[in-house]
C-alpha cells in the first residue's frame, strides 16, 4: 500500500515518495530528505510554488502548532531555492 500525504502548500495529495518532508526540531525548520528523522513532519511537493504557498498561508505554524521564526523561514527558503524545482 502506498502512503498518501497532503502538501501543506497546494493542499493536493501525493505519494509519500513524491513529496519532501519538512520537520520542526529544537525550534528550527529543516528538510528531512531521507524521511527518517523523528518528530512531526509536514509534506511539500518539490516545487518552490508549493513552498511559497505554505509560507504565505502560515501552513508551517499551523502544522507544527508553533510560532515560526522569520529567520528560520528565511533559512529554509534559501535551502528550498537550491533543491526544489522552480
Amino acid at each position: 500500500m502506498n502512503a498518501v500525504r497532503t502538501c501543506v502548500g497546494c493542499r493536493q495529495t501525493g505519494l509519500r515518495a513524491e513529496l519532501i518532508r519538512v520537520i520542526f526540531s529544537q525550534g528550527k525548520l529543516a528538510f528531512d530528505q531521507e524521511k527518517i528523522l523523528p518528530g512531526r513532519g509536514s509534506w511539500l511537493h518539490p516545487k518552490l510554488s508549493c513552498f511559497a504557498l505554505a509560507v504565505d498561508r502560515g501552513s508551517f505554524a499551523r502544522s507544527f502548532r508553533a510560532r515560526m521564526n522569520l529567520e528560520n523561514l528565511a533559512t529554509l527558503k534559501e535551502q528550498a531555492e537550491k533543491m526544489l524545482d522552480k
